[in-house]
């Protein structure tokens, strides 16, 4: 190669890194030119070299170990903030829902970030066992396996594969959520209909996958129906429910699975009260659930406005929100309305509406996610648009926003509404600090694809930081959750592995 042609390439090289992805771009248009492609014509041996290095460097990261390398970073340094914003100082809520928890999380004193390389394999659900360590579901469909991850590393320590559908007319896979029970193990639905009790330790403590219940359901559980979710109620009962509208829990007590049909489809995960209700968001209606004289029973069914389908960005044809329980005895879901979608607010007791309010703007509202409950309110992002990684190619964003709704008496009077961007993951809540954590993304003019783990005054909703994690798509969480680690640190899962934010370690 000819000494011009190799220091343009590196001057490419530069600006591409400072300046972001129309650089290439730009350099890919001028070949338009006939001169200049006489100019860069390759000779055969130029070629080689360059498919050589990159079939060196795909396979340096194929066969790399999950975890070893960090997520690659991507373009645009110059032209993209690292930092907004400054640290704050703690203030605890003084009134948490009931599932709120007491994690903290980074307060913005020089935050560092951290990543760990994980290929295509990315990771729905992050949570922590009582000793630090991150338990992830990664996969999809009919290759979805359990890791058991070092919060300090991000490497993995332990893996299990879980199983595939049977092999008959009709089996499918659903993506799946799970929990672990006060054991510190995995409860977690597979695609045979079965429900599987898993150890994350061993007898010495490390790090193991080793099933020690199994709960089969294929009694009551059909071909062609797949178990969608599991969850404990207040007495420790695990729920579970189908894709087809099958709920019922599992008997404690040895016994076969207790069964009910709701008879609507379903797309969400459960959510459990501290009273004993277990809260079904369905197609259709939010529905209650109850044990009595050891059966389940439907409780109450309260039904939401539909719309007109499935908004742009929403996996369901309904609600796009599971359910929140918050304080009080409430409990919060999402409509489906238009031109706005609502939050509606119901007595947990009796389904009674209590109060609803709009959210957004008309044709650009939509929920794909959990709730966050924050007392006796609630907090939703806006996904509308938002149908994939490529909707945020190039410094692009969906419509976006965040909003917070309370009640107050016996209506839901909005308390604040952000133009933060967080089109693809469930923000957390961290009730030690007052800050909502959001995974956003900025419209870019230069076409680089940051992203942000972004704080938020839960009861402002003022802005308090901004730290970027990352310039590539494969930084998009599609559509997880955040997780706040007893550590202090925030936990993300992305297209292509982990990352971290945690305050500078002094």
């Amino acid at each position: 190669m000819r000494l011009w042609r190799t220091a343009v390439l590196l001057g490419l090289g530069l600006l591409w890194f400072l300046l972001g992805p129309l650089v290439p771009l730009l350099a890919l248009a001028s070949l338009a030119h006939p001169r200049v492609r006489r100019a860069w014509r390759p000779t055969p041996r130029v070629v080689a070299g360059w498919a050589l290095a990159a079939v060196v460097l795909t396979g340096l990261v194929v066969v790399a170990p999950d975890g070893l390398l960090p997520l690659p970073s991507g373009s645009g340094a110059l032209v993209t903030p690292g930092y907004t914003g400054r640290p704050v100082t703690a203030q605890p809520l003084s009134v948490v829902a009931p599932d709120a928890g007491t994690a903290s999380g980074p307060l913005g004193l020089s935050p560092e970030v951290d990543s760990a390389l994980y290929g295509t394999d990315q990771c729905g659900g992050l949570v922590f066992t009582s000793g630090g360590r991150l338990v992830a579901l990664c996969g999809e469909g009919d290759d979805q396996r359990l890791r058991v991850v070092d919060a300090d590393t991000l490497r993995p320590l332990a893996g299990k594969d879980l199983p595939d559908p049977p092999d008959e007319a009709g089996a499918e896979a659903c993506d799946v959520s799970f929990h672990l029970d006060g054991l510190d193990r995995v409860v977690v639905p597979t695609a045979d209909r079965r429900i599987l009790v898993v150890a994350t330790a061993d007898g010495a403590g490390e790090a193991d996958l080793t099933t020690e219940e199994t709960h089969d359901l294929t009694g009551v559980v059909p071909e062609g129906d797949c178990l969608l979710a599991v969850r404990p109620d207040s007495d420790d009962r695990t729920w579970f429910v189908t894709r087809q509208g099958r709920a019922g829990f599992v008997d404690p007590l040895g016994g076969p699975p207790r069964l009910l049909e709701l008879g609507e489809e379903v797309d969400q995960p459960l959510a459990a009260g501290p009273d004993g209700g277990v809260y079904v968001v369905t197609q259709a209606a939010l529905h209650r659930l109850d044990v009595r004289r050891g059966e389940p029973v439907a409780t109450w069914r309260s039904a939401y406005e539909r719309g007109s389908g499935r908004k742009p960005g929403q996996r369901s044809q309904g609600s796009g929100s599971s359910a929140a329980v918050l304080a009080d005895g409430l409990v919060a879901i999402t409509d489906n309305a238009n031109p706005r979608m609502h939050v509606v607010v119901h007595d947990a007791a009796d389904g009674a509406r209590v109060c609803q309010s709009e959210l957004f703007d008309d044709d650009a509202s939509a929920a794909e996610g959990s709730l966050v409950a924050v007392g006796r309110g609630v907090v939703v992002a806006n996904t509308h648009g938002y149908d994939g990684p490529l909707r945020t190619l190039l410094g692009r964003v969906p419509a976006g926003g965040l909003a917070r709704v309370d009640v107050v008496g016996r209506e839901c009077v909005p308390a604040w509404t952000s133009p933060a961007v967080a089109p693809s993951a469930t923000p957390a809540l961290a009730p030690a600090s007052g800050l909502l954590y959001a995974w956003t993304k900025r419209r870019s003019w230069w076409g680089v694809d940051a992203w942000y783990l972004s704080a938020l005054d839960v009861r402002t909703g003022r802005p308090a930081f901004s730290v970027r994690t990352g310039r590539s798509p494969l930084h998009d969480t599609h559509r997880s959750a955040l997780a706040l680690g007893p550590d202090g640190a925030a936990y993300a899962a992305t297209l292509a592995g982990l990352v971290r934010v945690r305050d500078e370690r002094r």
